[in-house]
């Protein structure tokens, strides 16, 4: 099971994927001239690219690797979630959908000139009230069919509900993910695991000038949150787990890095996997440290397949 988790294991397994989706939009185009009313490149748009961002890039990671994957999220009444809508149906991603007309469903939009990315400008409102409180109800009702709970929280105003949401999905015994945001972390408190990277740790605990101070940090956090795990994600030094039995560490697995781009997503969507399959935490971490590994040497947001993960 540890070496490679079995297909059957993987197609049956049912994740939950609660958050802040968004519409990733890529246009491609030519370089050859400066505009003369601004020091800035001209982009000539010869190709336009959409893809699912945000939680329903994660949820579509986990659908990818051969789980069954659910979305829960609220968007807004207007054309990108339409298209949210029409590629998640593409893509075979489960969705429990609210809409809510007085929200910009997310936009990212990155120019891309050259084979780099030159500018991204980003389509949001922050809102006003709490969107996911309608979705309470769904998310009981969809909690006791999934394995496991994966809450992708990107500040955007989706997640102020979630310490409800997580005491009810450990109350169900369903292991529960968090990919945090903020400063605030004691609303994550009882989740089983939390996947910072190294910036926005040192947010919530302050930067560290040692291994030794890490230790003590992560360790004082985990006790804190009541929390079975904190996984900080590294980059190019890999992966440490801080859990009840210490630290455990991986190495980077990226042979080639090309993009950043969502191997958050991709790390966490691959560890959610596999808790839903039955892994405990330190069998699941090096397989997802292994699928961001690949998903680094992909353009733009990207996942990353079975046969890919185990090959």
């Amino acid at each position: 099971m540890t070496q490679q988790v079995a297909r059957e294991r993987i197609n049956a397994a049912r994740v939950l994927v609660v958050g802040d989706a968004m519409l990733d939009r890529y246009w491609f185009g030519a370089v050859e001239r400066i505009s003369p009313e601004a020091p800035v490149p001209v982009v000539r748009v010869n190709r336009e690219d959409e893809r699912l961002g945000g939680a329903a890039n994660v949820a579509l990671n986990a659908k990818t690797l051969g789980a069954q994957s659910t979305l829960l999220t609220v968007v807004g009444d207007d054309e990108p979630a339409r298209k949210l809508r029409e590629l998640l149906q593409r893509e075979g991603v489960h969705t429990v959908l609210g809409q809510d007309p007085q929200l910009y469903t997310i936009v990212k939009l990155r120019v891309i000139g050259r084979s780099q990315q030159l500018i991204r400008v980003d389509f949001e409102n922050q809102p006003d009230h709490e969107v996911l409180a309608q979705m309470l109800e769904r998310y009981e009702q969809a909690l006791h069919t999934h394995d496991a709970v994966l809450f992708s929280d990107y500040g955007k105003g989706g997640l102020t509900h979630i310490p409800r949401m997580i005491e009810l999905a450990r109350a169900a015994n369903k292991p529960v993910l968090v990919d945090p945001k903020g400063h605030d972390y004691g609303r994550y408190a009882g989740a089983t695991v939390i996947t910072p990277n190294r910036a926005e740790l040192a947010q919530v605990v302050g930067p560290w000038s040692s291994e030794a101070e890490l230790h003590e940090r992560a360790h004082a956090l985990r006790h804190e949150l009541g929390i079975d795990g904190l996984l900080l994600t590294r980059s190019e030094e890999g992966m440490s787990l801080f859990d009840a039995q210490g630290d455990f560490h991986v190495k980077a697995a990226a042979r080639e890095v090309f993009d950043v781009t969502g191997a958050g997503d991709t790390v966490i969507a691959a560890l959610a996997t596999m808790l839903a399959c039955g892994l405990d935490l330190r069998d699941a971490v090096p397989i997802a440290n292994r699928a961001g590994g690949i998903v680094v040497g992909k353009f733009g947001t990207a996942s990353v397949s079975y046969e890919e993960l185990f090959e």
